[in-house]
């Protein structure tokens, strides 16, 4: 399932940047526009519930978002393929979501503030494919799941200071959520002038994956091959996620219950949105460096990990429901980072961003059935919402074993010679 990769060539430099390098300051990219849409997401539930919001309506929105944020890649990812414009879509979708997230913050009405909510999605839809295909192919080079768990890692250091700095302006702020949301215009500024100064000197990272993948001694291919189908493989992997997703609890949810039942007060939610986030890059580092050396075999832990969150969160007892946000924050941690590692070694380069935009796809109309489902089954039995995702998680692990049989059965019918190395061309991280 990992990409091949030719051991002891020198990956190529454009723009003197190489892809370790490359990874890291994407990741620095990453961290700002984290630090700018997760310090946001931190107060969705509290925000939406100050403005009149129920349990179901917070469910459906933070739902409807992430369902947008996936679905609408099915457009984004084709039209990054067919128009081959990874940069310009990578920064216009980072651009809509900076510039919507202080707006956010000054908005009276709900219904306003439910449109600022998805639009800051959107643009994520825009960005994603394309912003994931660059990504990839510096990945090639330094390890699949090393790659894009440093750069989630770097994400939640962004993930973890946003939450931090809206919670202080909210304390000093007496909980105002026009000052802690408009601070976050500042990074929001600094993301767009890192994304044009990286275009600038990196223009084709492709280049990294070309000379990564090209066999020892040939020289690498002056452009991409032409696609091809979505492999077979690829579409077991994406029923995997969207079912494992259908029973996955939204953030927005867990914050409506810690705030509506006395367990923690507003300015607290994001302190624990920001732990959360810690979390989430211990858990991305840590399958990052399994999937390299095991393979899919480590996305097992996912399932479980959804399965537990309902069931610690929903509690009336802090010290559990806390112990619940942070397992979601592991489970967020292995989606955000494994998942798309695994997508890049499944389909070639040439299909990737199209890949990338229907496996979010996929996975966005389960994100919306999540978000919905846990929000109305909290409000009318939580027993009932922690039997129902554990029953969804366990269909989820049944067609990952499924996954992992098909690719035991193709790696035993590939000559050795065409099987991947365990380790990416430098051998280390």
């Amino acid at each position: 399932m990992r990409a091949a990769r030719a051991g002891g060539q020198d990956p190529v430099r454009p723009g003197g940047i190489g892809p370790w390098r490359f990874v890291v300051w994407f990741g620095l990219v990453s961290l700002l526009a984290d630090f700018v849409y997760e310090g946001a997401r931190s107060v969705t539930g509290p925000l939406l519930a100050s403005l009149g919001a129920s349990a179901l309506v917070v469910g459906v929105v933070t739902g409807a978002g992430e369902a947008a944020a996936l679905g609408l890649r099915l457009v984004s990812g084709p039209l990054a393929d067919r128009t081959r414009r990874f940069w310009g879509l990578s920064i216009g979708g980072y651009a809509l979501t900076v510039f919507s997230v202080p707006l956010l913050g000054v908005t009276g009405v709900l219904w306003a503030a439910c449109a600022l909510v998805i639009a800051e999605r959107v643009g994520k839809a825009v960005r994603s494919p394309a912003k994931d295909t660059l990504l990839s192919h510096a990945t090639a080079a330094t390890g699949r799941g090393r790659g894009f768990a440093v750069h989630e890692a770097m994400d939640q250091v962004g993930a973890l200071v946003g939450p931090l700095t809206v919670a202080g302006v909210l304390a000093l702020s007496g909980n105002a959520y026009g000052p802690a949301l408009g601070v976050l215009a500042a990074p929001g500024a600094a993301v767009l002038g890192l994304l044009f100064w990286l275009r600038a000197r990196v223009p084709d990272p492709e280049a990294y994956e070309r000379q990564a993948t090209a066999p020892p001694g040939s020289p690498a291919p002056d452009g991409p091959l032409p696609a091809g189908p979505l492999p077979a493989a690829f579409w077991t992997y994406a029923a995997f996620t969207a079912v494992t997703t259908a029973g996955f609890t939204t953030f927005g949810v867990l914050s409506y219950h810690l705030v509506q039942r006395h367990l923690m007060t507003t300015a607290w939610v994001p302190v624990l949105y920001a732990a959360a986030m810690a979390v989430d890059a211990v858990a991305a580092l840590a399958t990052g460096w399994l999937y390299d050396r095991t393979g899919p075999r480590v996305l097992a832990v996912l399932p479980v990990l959804a399965a537990a969150v309902p069931a610690l969160a929903f509690t009336h007892a802090v010290t559990t429901a806390v112990a619940g946000s942070l397992v979601w924050g592991a489970a967020t941690g292995i989606q955000e980072s494994t998942l798309r590692a695994t997508v890049a070694d499944l389909v070639p380069s040439p299909g990737r961003a199209t890949a990338y935009g229907v496996f979010a796809g996929v996975v966005g109309g389960a994100t919306l059935v999540g978000g919905a489902l846990t929000g109305a089954l909290y409000g009318y039995s939580v027993p009932l919402l922690i039997t129902v995702v554990t029953a969804i998680q366990a269909v989820a692990l049944v067609l990952l074993a499924v996954l992992r049989g098909s690719d035991a059965r193709r790696a035993g019918r590939r000559p050795p010679a065409d099987r991947a190395p365990e380790n990416g061309a430098d051998g280390q991280a």
